[in-house]
């Protein structure tokens, strides 16, 4: 079964004039890990928030096509329903945290569902242990860190025992190690639990590594879905979505196009060191003593 399936989705806002999302179609496995890329109104939020039901329930406009979240039919089910299934995390975690605490947080969703006491706490610590967060369960989110807060908008969704977490632009106010940090989080939910993750973002420079499959969005279409591998074989890819390429990647292109005779391929700096000792032996290692 698929986590998500979209085919022929098209969805207009209500009062605006153009496509929001234009004839997308796309599908993911359960627990699969992919990222869409895309630049500021790709339409990356508008098919989050399709993931969830919150369109066409709770934001109106113009939906056509199908939707279907591990085979329901968003157009027949409620977003409450539906939040079993897919757990929702925004580019803002405060936009999300009201609590007094780290606790009472993690335990708002579940116990609205009127789940057990004794299974509720399990939830709470099992979420906060997930995302690093074990122990501060008394501490007010209002005291905790960008990356903390983040990590606690997961726990919140990962509450709720959902097959899949959607996020939308999670890392965009993290710093370069908070974001590999969260990315690790969001593949050990796929590895070790098999969860389905769907990460909107516009930062290519670590990501592809973590997906299983990347879908490149521009202007409410999607351009191309292919393998990381696939993607970073022609930098063309990000310049027709406006992303800027993985640095690594970007330098052995302009590599390519500088020297005559060679074919750089590599996409990350362990390729990258491999690939150039290989071509020439006699360079030194950090260490060697030569």
């Amino acid at each position: 079964m698929y986590a998500l399936k979209m085919s022929g989705v098209s969805f207009v806002y209500e009062g605006a004039e153009g496509h929001a999302l234009d004839d997308i179609s796309v599908s993911i496995d359960e627990g699969e890990f992919v990222t869409v890329l895309g630049a500021n109104g790709a339409g990356k939020t508008t098919l989050a928030m399709l993931s969830n039901g919150l369109i066409p329930h709770a934001i109106k406009g113009t939906l056509e096509g199908s939707v279907k979240v591990f085979g329901y039919d968003i157009s027949k089910h409620t977003v409450a329903q539906l939040s079993t299934l897919v757990g929702m995390v925004f580019q803002e975690p405060e936009s999300q945290l009201f609590c007094m605490s780290v606790e009472e947080e993690v335990a708002f969703g579940p116990e609205n569902l009127a789940i057990p006491r004794d299974e509720l706490f399990k939830r709470v610590e099992w979420a906060l242990d997930l995302v690093g967060l074990k122990g501060l369960n008394e501490r007010s989110p209002a005291t905790l860190s960008g990356g903390q807060k983040q990590r606690l908008a997961i726990a919140a969704a990962l509450a709720m025992r959902p097959k899949m977490l959607v996020l939308d632009e999670p890392a965009y106010a993290l710093d370069p190690v908070g974001r590999i940090e969260l990315y690790a989080l969001l593949r050990s939910l796929t590895e070790k639990h098999g969860m389905a993750v769907l990460l909107m973002d516009r930062d290519s420079e670590n990501i592809l590594e973590f997906s299983d499959k990347v879908v490149l969005m521009n202007s409410g279409r999607i351009l191309t879905v292919a393998p990381p591998s696939e993607i970073l074989r022609d930098i063309r890819n990000f310049r027709a979505i406006r992303v800027p390429p993985p640095q690594i990647f970007e330098i052995a292109s302009l590599l390519n196009s500088r020297l005559t005779g060679v074919d750089f391929s590599f996409t990350t700096l362990d390729e990258a060191e491999a690939e150039l000792l290989s071509r020439v032996p006699s360079l030194p290692r950090r260490g060697d003593t030569r």
